[in-house]
């Protein structure tokens, strides 16, 4: 498939995207030459950068797996990025084919894709919608049509709260979308940290400074206060191969080189 193929129209094609990054460091094929020079800029930098997209993606999954576990059959992704194997819908209707799902993403190419992975699949659809901006997401007839607010939410933001700035206030918003779910929703979330390998992440930062979306990182305390209201699950805020990894292998022997804190919590 071209790129011609492929690419929305009108897209900043000149300057790279975190959402178009990640595919590249997951192995994807959904991004431009300039997110690949960027990309291998901060791979020159950070040679485990393909590591740690792999580590957070492997978060979302088991953290999805469990929220299914806990009987959560209905899912909100925001930041949900360019679809790559191991889908949130393609977990959870694995182990419940009526799941259902509303990603959401304000990078055009990430939500031309999704919308096609889930051509024919009523139960999952996305919205083009930026996290700054609650009510075009919880408004949204999507996501009014496809999600039952009366009953308990998996609200997914992994790896995207460090795109937004301190200025955007980032502890209101997630206290906006706490609130407009009912009991017994869970939260997942992860977040890029300088609280280890801090000068190679101010590196990547720097980097960063370049792309659509700059970084901003935030110490384990304020990652914590994300969850506000929410009762953190076991084993709490920690580095991301440590949240319930699959096996002892899975969490290597520096978990910290990670980078990128991960929890999930329950509302009570």
């Amino acid at each position: 498939m071209s790129e011609a193929d492929w690419a929305p129209k009108n897209i900043d094609v000149e300057t790279a995207s975190a959402a178009r990054l990640y595919d590249f460091f997951l192995g994807g094929s959904y991004n431009f030459e300039v997110d690949r020079e960027l990309g291998r800029q901060v791979a020159a930098v950070a040679p485990a950068a393909f590591d740690l997209a792999r580590l957070n993606r492997a978060f979302l999954r088991r953290a999805v797996r469990y929220l299914v576990e806990q009987g959560i059959d209905q899912f909100l992704d925001i930041g949900s990025g360019i679809p790559t194997a191991g889908n949130v819908h393609e977990i959870a209707q694995r182990a419940n084919p009526d799941a259902r799902v509303v990603y959401v993403d304000n990078e055009p190419v990430a939500v031309a894709h999704s919308e096609l992975l889930l051509e024919g699949n009523p139960n999952a659809g996305v919205i083009e919608a930026d996290l700054r901006d609650p009510d075009s997401i919880l408004r949204h007839e999507k996501t009014r049509r496809l999600l039952d607010f009366r009953r308990p939410i998996g609200l997914l933001t992994v790896a995207v709260y460090h795109f937004i700035p301190d200025a955007d206030d980032p502890r209101t918003l997630a206290a906006t979308y706490r609130d407009a779910l009912p009991s017994g929703s869970y939260l997942a979330l992860s977040h890029g940290t300088e609280d280890s390998m801090g000068e190679t992440i101010r590196q990547i930062m720097a980097l960063y400074k370049n792309s659509q979306n700059p970084i901003t990182t935030r110490t384990r305390s304020e990652m914590t206060a994300l969850f506000e209201g929410f009762d953190l699950v076991e084993p709490g805020v920690v580095f991301a191969p440590q949240w319930r990894p699959d096996s002892p292998e899975d969490v290597g022997e520096r978990p910290e080189e990670s980078s990128v804190y991960a929890a999930v919590g329950r509302k009570p």
